[in-house]
């Protein structure tokens, strides 16, 4: 009996703690986002859809589509970054690569809004930024490049880009190395083989990096106020707001659930990117 259990047993953690944290916070935000706030806050049972269709007018939608243009600017600016970065650490040798993918997540070590703190006194107008680029007379006067749309992108990229670059590294270390091998030796240039070979081959990778920030960005507050100064307001800081200031539950559940919606959709669009992947891989391995 004990041991038919056994396999139950050492799984329940694992599902208490995915229905405590995730389960049922979830289905209050699904609840919640069909209720009414009450006069002096709260929350009023009384089934309706106005919180949905205020999510979608025009004021909250345009806050919607910055967060979401702000949240790409970052993916693709990660990806830029984080694909040779990755790229370079899986072709050092052995010994090296440890080190490497160390330094890459070390700034985990430290707390993330002391990172944020950091780019504000570099990117203030008597920060390392500005003082450099006036040593070198690029600049006469300084730069306003804090509480800005750029500051907030440099922000999450360099949040997130440890992201990028571990979970593509991991995509070029599964890729069969018998093929940029095979490509090499077929008289196919260096460049070639990246972007017929090794770039279509390492896609889940790159899919998964991309989503990992994106959906890391759009639900960001933290970084949108300290480097946005509160002037670049995306969809994580009117959800804070909604929940504190505003105390309106069910429209910042409302403003939740459309953006669960959304990291579901790209979630699952990677799920597809991977799928389709693997299939080209099972068809080269049957020729």
């Amino acid at each position: 009996m004990i041991k038919k259990l056994s396999p139950f047993l050492l799984v329940l953690p694992g599902l208490a703690w995915w229905l405590i944290f995730l389960i049922i916070p979830c289905g209050l935000v699904l609840a919640y986002a069909f209720m009414e706030r009450g006069t002096y806050g709260g929350v009023i049972p009384n089934f309706n859809l106005d919180n949905l269709v205020r999510a979608f007018n025009g004021l909250y939608l345009e806050i919607f589509i910055r967060s979401a243009r702000i949240a790409l600017e970052a993916a693709v600016i990660a990806l830029i970054i984080g694909y040779p970065a990755a790229l370079a650490i899986s072709r050092v040798g052995r010994s090296w690569q440890m080190p490497l993918l160390f330094m890459v997540i070390l700034p985990f070590w430290s707390n993330y809004l002391i990172r944020t703190y950091a780019w504000i006194v570099m990117l203030n107008r008597t920060g390392i930024v500005n003082q450099g680029l006036l040593s070198t007379g690029l600049i006469t006067q300084p730069l306003n490049l804090l509480y800005s749309e750029a500051a907030v992108v440099v922000g999450l990229v360099y949040s997130y880009l440890p992201f990028v670059i571990l979970t593509i590294y991991a995509s070029i270390q599964r890729l069969n190395p018998e093929l940029t091998e095979a490509s090499e030796d077929l008289g196919a240039s260096s460049w070639k083989t990246l972007t017929r070979i090794t770039l279509p081959l390492t896609m889940p990778g790159i899919a998964a990096g991309g989503v990992f920030v994106f959906v890391l960005s759009i639900g960001n507050f933290v970084t949108p106020q300290l480097l946005g100064g509160g002037r670049m307001k995306m969809v994580g800081n009117l959800i804070q707001d909604q929940f504190t200031a505003a105390r309106d539950w069910p429209f910042g559940s409302a403003l939740a659930l459309v953006l669960i919606t959304i990291m579901l959709a790209l979630l699952a669009l990677q799920g597809r990117v991977q799928q389709r992947v693997r299939n080209i891989e099972k068809e080269e391995d049957v020729a």
